[in-house]
């Protein structure tokens, strides 16, 4: 499947997911993500994204000089 991209304020925002099936308070909460200045080039979202605590599940973020506990779940942060 190829990627859908949406427009993030500072990085975009790569979709593996059809668009329709991905619920609008997890592009809202991907959206915040794509808009944190230490994000790096684009935010990956896989097939099962859901809304998360924190950054959205099923989301895949690089990050460029910081670290971020509660991208990778709020039990291992």
């Amino acid at each position: 499947m190829p990627s859908t991209l949406i427009n993030g304020d500072r990085v975009p925002i790569r979709v593996w997911a059809p668009r329709h099936e991905v619920d609008s308070d997890a592009i809202r909460q991907l959206k915040a993500v794509a808009s944190l200045p230490w994000v790096a080039h684009h935010v990956a979202v896989m097939p099962d994204v859901h809304v998360g605590i924190g950054a959205t599940v099923g989301s895949v973020v690089a990050l460029r000089g910081a670290v971020a506990p509660a991208a990778v779940g709020v039990d291992i942060g």
